[in-house]
């Protein structure tokens, strides 16, 4: 498996070993000693997944105080995916990296506590994976505005999102209240 470090501290991008022939392809999505042998640690308690059409935009979110760290890959499709560093403390607080995701590259992107997490979908439509460090917690679920111009994320091209209406209501990053940021 490669390991490629973020210009933030803490994401991952991950590719694992694809083994292919004329029937297809086998890879191994999850492997806890290899896992954590490169670096990943954690355990998880929950999948999820979500199928969405293009133009879709989800995120950003995070949970607090029960934080996630999801591991997130493409099963279908293809996806610009973006975190956030949301830790007041950290010097890249506000800071983004994003990476495409597609069926085709199979690569994953680790999101650890600590960082808010979105995705736009660029193919006709994503199977987007999530595996997560704890359960879905509706009450401790945060967002911020996707186009926030202090966090200046760019988007694929031309993005006219399709959101939810909790996204489309999003407060800036700089409205949410300290106690809901990590």
């Amino acid at each position: 498996m490669n390991v490629i470090k973020c210009e933030l501290d803490g994401p991952l991008i991950l590719e694992p070993k694809v083994f292919g022939d004329n029937r297809g392809f086998f890879l191994e999505s999850w492997n806890r000693q290899r896992y954590r042998d490169a670096g990943l640690a954690a355990d998880f308690v929950q999948d999820n997944f979500s199928l969405s059409c293009r133009g879709t935009l989800r995120g950003l979110h995070w949970q607090n105080p029960r934080p996630q760290g999801k591991l997130v890959s493409v099963w279908q499709g293809e996806v610009w995916d973006v975190v956030v560093d949301i830790r007041r403390a950290s010097p890249t607080f506000g800071r983004w990296v994003g990476v495409t995701l597609s069926a085709d590259n199979k690569r994953q992107f680790w999101v650890p506590p600590g960082f808010a997490h979105g995705f736009a979908v660029v193919s006709e439509s994503a199977l987007f994976h999530y595996k997560c460090t704890d359960l879905y917690s509706p009450p401790d679920e945060v967002g911020f505005r996707w186009d926030d111009p202090a966090v200046g994320i760019r988007w694929p091209a031309a993005v006219a999102p399709i959101l939810s209406q909790r996204d489309a209501a999003s407060p800036f990053l700089r409205d949410i209240p300290a106690g809901k940021l990590c």
